[in-house]
C-alpha cells in the first residue's frame, strides 16, 4: 500500500513538473517562446526614406532571415495605417500630431532612421543650377510669382538666361511628410506663408498640379517643362533633375549635402527624438532638412500582435539605428548622430508586451 501511495506521489510530481517546464518553455521569461521572432513584419509610410529603407530591409532578410513588408504610401497613410493595427510599423516624416496620438490611443514611439534633404526641383532648359530664399519659394508656390523671367528670380540669378515662360507647381496630393517639412520651412522662414499657408501633410494648393509620393512629384516634374516641385534629394538624383541652392537664416546659400544636412541636425535633441531641424541656425546648415522617423506602439500587446511580432518589431528597430546606419550615406541620407543613436536605443528598449520588456 505504501508503495503504492508513493508510486502515485511520483506520477503527479512527474506530471506537474512536466507541465511546469512546457508552460515556461510557451510563455515564461527567458522562455523559447519569449526568443522567438517573427519572420515577417509589416510596415508603410513615407516615400521620403523608401529607397533607404528598400536597401534596410533587403540587407535585413539576408543577414537575419527576417522579411520586411514596406510599402511607400505616404507619411500620413502610414501614420492611419499604425492607428489602425493593420501593420507592425509605420514610417514618417513628420511627427504625429495631438489628434493622431489621441486616436492612437496609447503611446507611439519615434524612431528616427535617418536624416534627409527636401529640394527644391525643377525644369528648365539646361538645367541653371538656382538660388532661391524663402521669399522666393513662397511666392511660386501660392501663385504670386508666375514667370521664370520675374525680376525677383532674375535678380538673385544673374547671369543665368531664365524663360519667358509660365511657372508650373507640383505638389504632393497625398498626405506627407516631405509637404510637412517642405511647409514647416516656410512658416518659419517666411510671414506671407505663416499668415496663409501654415504647415502641414497636405495644403489647399492655390495653383498647380498634385501628385503621389516624392517618386510622383520627381517623375512630373522630369517630363514636365517650366515645372518646380519639392522632393526628398535622392529622388532628385534618380530622376537626373536639378536642384536649387537655398539661404538660410544666416544668409548663406546652402548646397543640400551629406555634411549640410548633419550640420543642421546639429542641435540639442530631447528623449523622445522628436524635434524639427527646419531653418536651422547653424550657418552651414541647409535648412529644409528633418529626421524620417519608424514609429510603433511602445505596448506592443494590443490584440492583434504576438510576442513574436514585437520581438520581431523591435530587433529590427535596433538592427535599422546601429547596423543599418551604414548604408545611408551611399543612397544620400544622412547618418544618426551617436547622441541620437543612444537615446534611440533606449526608445526600443522601453518597448514592452504584457507591460514586461521585449529586450534585455
Amino acid at each position: 500500500m505504501k508503495k503504492s501511495i508513493l508510486a502515485i506521489v511520483a506520477v503527479i510530481l512527474a506530471l506537474s513538473f512536466g507541465w511546469t517546464a512546457c508552460n515556461k518553455s510557451s510563455t515564461g521569461d527567458g522562455s523559447k517562446a519569449q526568443l522567438e521572432e517573427a519572420k515577417e513584419l509589416m510596415g508603410s509610410g513615407a516615400t521620403f526614406p523608401a529607397p533607404l529603407y528598400q536597401k534596410y530591409f533587403d540587407v535585413y532578410k539576408q543577414e537575419k532571415g527576417v522579411e520586411v513588408n514596406y510599402q511607400g504610401i505616404g507619411s500620413g497613410g502610414g501614420i492611419n495605417q499604425l492607428i489602425e493595427k493593420i501593420i507592425d510599423f509605420g514610417g514618417t516624416d513628420a511627427p504625429m500630431s495631438s489628434s493622431e496620438l489621441e486616436k492612437a490611443g496609447s503611446a507611439v514611439l519615434h524612431i528616427p532612421a535617418c536624416l534627409g534633404a527636401v529640394v527644391i526641383t525643377y525644369n528648365l532648359p539646361d538645367n541653371p543650377k538656382l538660388q532661391l530664399n524663402s521669399e522666393l519659394i513662397a511666392n511660386i508656390f501660392m501663385g504670386n510669382i508666375t514667370q521664370w523671367s520675374d525680376p525677383a528670380i532674375q535678380a538673385m540669378n544673374p547671369g543665368i538666361a531664365l524663360p519667358d515662360q509660365n511657372i508650373l507647381p507640383v505638389y504632393r496630393s497625398d498626405g506627407s511628410g516631405t509637404t510637412y517639412t517642405f511647409t514647416d520651412y516656410l512658416t518659419k522662414a517666411n510671414t506671407l506663408w505663416k499668415d496663409n499657408m501654415g504647415t502641414g501633410k497636405s495644403l489647399d494648393w492655390p495653383k498647380g498640379i498634385g501628385s503621389k509620393g516624392n517618386d510622383g512629384v520627381a517623375g512630373t516634374v522630369s517630363i514636365t517643362p517650366h515645372s518646380i516641385g519639392y522632393v526628398e534629394l535622392i529622388y532628385a538624383y534618380q530622376n537626373n533633375l536639378p536642384y536649387a541652392i537655398i539661404q538660410n537664416k544666416s544668409g548663406n546659400f546652402i548646397e543640400p549635402t551629406l555634411e549640410s544636412v548633419s550640420a543642421a541636425a546639429n542641435v540639442d535633441l530631447p528623449d523622445d527624438l522628436i524635434v524639427s531641424l527646419t531653418d536651422t541656425d547653424a550657418p552651414d546648415g541647409y535648412p529644409i532638412c528633418t529626421f524620417s522617423w519608424l514609429i510603433t506602439y511602445q505596448e506592443k500587446n494590443d490584440g492583434t500582435r504576438t510576442l513574436a511580432q514585437a520581438r520581431a518589431t523591435a530587433n529590427m528597430l535596433w538592427w535599422v539605428v546601429t547596423e543599418g546606419q551604414s548604408y545611408n550615406e551611399e543612397l544620400k541620407y544622412g547618418r544618426l548622430a551617436p547622441s541620437a543613436v543612444e537615446k534611440a536605443k533606449a526608445l526600443i528598449k522601453s518597448m514592452t508586451y504584457d507591460g514586461k520588456p521585449i529586450l534585455k
